[in-house]
């Protein structure tokens, strides 16, 4: 699938005067527009500035484009497309209005909005499948072409939806590897976060189900970097799926990140040694020691993304000998050679540095030189082996070890002392490079062998499932709007206070105790009135909530004021206040928006968006893997959880 969107061959869609933005700085502070109100206030600002399209995604539904230029030479464009979607254009659908995104990222507790606006990069694939180029343009109010929704098609660039409060949701990034033509993964993050920032959203989203070459990057990234990819841009965990929270993933990252390098490799080359050259292979490379697995997997991506497309480093270029010190050249590669050979005459595999330096003594009787040439042996290569060096985790004691590398680098040489004079040995590239981190990640993180089920290793699958399970991801942008400045105010209205409403009927039923709706800045004179305010805040609500559109204030919580008493100087800028208020519209389409009860076995409470089965006694949903049935498996026809079952088989015993 290509990624980018050449509109050039399109006769009818070249449009004179269109203005054409640069696709590395829109929607930065002034590109296209000044970006100081609301969300609401910053996307209308933005669409001012777009061409508005006619019949794109149906009747009713406004739609406006933008030409992006990514790159001159070669000539790049791609286009921009925001959708506003108005829950009036799809209130007679019989589909659950509820946003199902919201509800499996713990935000099933927001009304429903007025509005919500789709940020679309469509490819050439989903523009085609919506219209014939050649022969129609966007503009064409022929209805046969709005048999396809532009939205609800697949395979687009970037899809990302906001509803009207600012919370949103990003649904989809199709990045390439960077070619001549195409979009990279990343540079679509960059102008989600651009967009994001400069509309001053308040909270994103994302399912985290990024893959490479089949290895899930939220578990790669997170063994390497504590983080998955997407926590470049600032997501972090959201919510986890089958019960798990922010402690247990922070703790399964922990993990499996401290697994020491040294027990993994003694464990895995009893029956696969293939790990154990791969292991020197790159420690040779590294100019220091590397422990931990997440020290590897850190140091393989690092370096992938400092190795050009198709050339090469050299593999056996490691940091030598200093031979710049009061010894010659030669005394320093005979004492290396006495160390060498005290290290391969060893019982135990790890030496400390008292036995290494005890056992060269024998030979050599200058200490000052043996302890200069252990200071500088770490992670050398010495003939046909690396001297490797680390701390021991419990004695807090160097150790050094042997391994051989000539599996490795067959066509080995003499020992090293000078890196200007040594030859490259083997070239690593950046192909061999990604097939080693696939092979690592098979073997270690994915297919765990019987070796690795016992001791330290036993949480490798148990922390990897865990990590697999964590995909939604959340980035807060501005939850809290900004008290500084001049930011979210206009027309010279410069008082700002963070406010809530809560229907009266929801407050006089105790038992019900639904959460708040996000607090929205209201932004006042400096002489206005409480009664002023009241107006402000039942029009921003109205304006944001379907449920709340002719939402009616009463009172204040916690404050006893009259109507024509001025607000600045009875409250305080930024503070927060919860209005109390009457509505007529109390309509059901804006509760229930979930599946019903759910109780699983992993703790869930709520709806996470894996497979559920329901109870067909209590009706209470858990999940199917929870109840031990598989995935490719269908759900059976009957189901009783296990409360239920053993209840009847109770009853079935009573005389």
């Amino acid at each position: 699938m290509s990624s980018y969107l050449d509109l050039g061959g399109c006769r009818k869609r070249r449009r004179g005067g269109e203005k054409v933005f640069k696709f590395k700085t829109f929607g930065e502070n002034g590109c296209p527009v000044e970006f100081d109100g609301s969300f609401r206030d910053n996307v209308k600002a933005l669409v001012e500035y777009g061409h508005l399209e006619v019949n794109l995604c149906g009747n009713g539904v406004f739609s406006w484009s933008f030409q992006l230029e990514v790159h001159r030479h070669p000539p790049l464009h791609v286009v921009l497309f925001i959708v506003e979607e108005q829950i009036q254009a799809s209130s007679s659908s019989s589909i659950n209005l509820h946003c199902k995104h919201c509800q499996y990222v713990g935000w099933g507790h927001h009304m429903m909005c007025n509005k919500k606006y789709h940020f679309l990069l469509p490819s050439k694939d989903t523009v085609a499948a919506y219209f014939n180029c050649d022969e129609t343009s966007f503009d064409d109010p022929n209805p046969e072409k709005g048999k396809f929704n532009l939205v609800e098609l697949n395979g687009h660039i970037m899809h990302g939806v906001f509803h009207s409060n600012g919370f949103g949701h990003l649904l989809c990034v199709n990045g390439m590897e960077m070619g001549s033509d195409q979009l990279a993964g990343y540079q679509i993050m960059e102008f989600w976060d651009r967009l994001c920032t400069g509309l001053q959203a308040r909270k994103a989203s994302l399912n985290d189900s990024s893959k490479k070459r089949g290895m899930e990057l939220r578990l790669l990234y997170g063994v390497a970097y504590g983080h998955p990819w997407f926590g470049r841009w600032g997501y972090k965990f959201g919510r986890g799926c089958y019960g798990i929270n922010q402690p247990i993933y922070q703790k399964a990252i922990e993990a499996i990140q401290g697994i020491p390098l040294c027990l993994l490799n003694h464990h895995l080359s009893i029956s696969n040694n293939d790990i154990s050259v791969i292991f020197s292979r790159y420690q040779a490379l590294s100019d220091h020691s590397m422990v931990t697995l997440g020290d590897l997997f850190h140091f393989m991506l690092e370096l992938r993304s400092r190795l050009p497309k198709e050339n090469s480093i050299d593999s056996c270029n490691p940091a030598t000998v200093e031979t710049n010190c009061r010894w010659s050249p030669k005394r320093v590669e005979a004492a290396t050679r006495v160390i060498v050979e005290a290290l391969k005459n060893a019982e135990f595999r790890w030496v400390s540095r008292q036995e290494v330096r005890d056992a060269a003594r024998a030979y050599i009787g200058d200490t000052g030189l043996l302890d200069f040439v252990l200071k500088s042996l770490g992670n050398h290569i010495v003939g046909n082996y690396l001297v490797r060096r680390c701390l021991n985790p419990v004695t807090k004691v160097l150790e050094y070890c042997l391994e051989d590398i000539s599996t490795v680098f067959p066509n080995s040489e003499a020992l090293i002392i000078n890196n200007s004079k040594a030859k490259p040995r083997c070239k690593i590239t950046k192909v061999q490079l990604m097939k080693d981190i696939a092979y690592l990640y098979k073997h270690i993180l994915k297919d765990q062998k019987p070796t690795l089920s016992t001791g330290v290793f036993s949480a490798i699958p148990m922390a990897t499932r865990i990590i697999l399970d964590t995909k939604f991801l959340v980035k807060e942008y501005t939850e809290e709007l900004s008290m500084k400045g001049n930011s979210n105010c206009s027309n010279g209205k410069t008082f700002k206070l963070l406010c809530t409403v809560i229907s009266r009927s929801d407050e006089i039923d105790e038992e019900l105790k639904k959460p708040l709706p996000p607090y929205e800045c209201v932004c006042l004179k400096e002489n206005a009135t409480f009664d002023e305010l009241k107006q402000e805040v039942e029009k921003n609500f109205r304006e944001v909530y379907w449920r709340l559109r002719s939402f009616v204030v009463e009172t204040i919580v916690n404050l006893s004021v009259k109507g024509l008493d001025l607000v600045m100087g009875s409250v305080e800028m930024g503070q927060k206040l919860v209005f109390i208020g009457s509505n007529e519209d109390q309509i059901g389409m804006d509760d229930g928006g979930g599946s019903g009860i759910v109780d699983c076995l992993c703790g869930a409470k709520e709806d996470d968006g894996e497979r559920l089965i329901s109870c067909d006694i209590c009706e209470v949903w858990q999940h199917t893997r929870c109840v031990r049935i598989p995935n490719n498996e269908e759900i059976p026809h009957v189901f009783l959880c296990k409360q239920c079952e053993e209840k009847i088989v109770f009853l079935s015993s009573l005389p």
